[in-house]
């Protein structure tokens, strides 16, 4: 079984089953369409919290590449699933189900227009500028 640690601004999203999706770079072994995944935060911590029980199912897993800059206010310039780019509003809608909607980030210092402009400001923050080249991983409850 797979697990996978989120930061705080994501827990009760997670718990909700609200974000049912996260972007990780590659490793070693990720979960796979079909089996259960345990969600946690803090994990390694002793604040760790399991997020959803019972554990949800992994329902897909694509490639992602996400481009990054800071010499424009949104920062995400390309998002590419299994290689096809999304266009304008796809990216508005993925940056909002990967929980950077503006309502759902405000107190965690995510101050953006459009959920766009937030994980942006995130991934500048965490990634910095450049390709990442990773996985999106789904799931649905069990």
């Amino acid at each position: 079984m797979v697990a996978y640690s989120f930061k705080a601004m994501f827990g009760p999203q997670v718990s909700a089953l609200t974000k049912r999706q996260t972007v990780r770079a590659d490793r070693k072994r990720h979960a796979r369409p079909g089996e259960p995944i345990q969600l946690y935060q803090g994990m390694r911590t002793r604040h760790c919290v399991k997020l959803v029980d019972p554990d949800p199912i992994c329902s897909r897993v694509r490639s992602i590449e996400i481009a990054v800059t800071d010499l424009m206010p949104v920062a995400i310039v390309s998002i590419a699933i299994e290689g096809i780019p999304l266009q304008r509003e796809e990216i508005e809608l993925f940056c909002q189900a990967d929980g950077f909607a503006p309502s759902r980030v405000r107190e965690f210092w995510l101050l953006g227009e459009t959920a766009r402009e937030n994980m942006g400001s995130f991934w500048l923050h965490h990634h910095g500028i450049g390709r990442f080249e990773g996985v999106l991983i789904e799931w649905e409850p069990a």
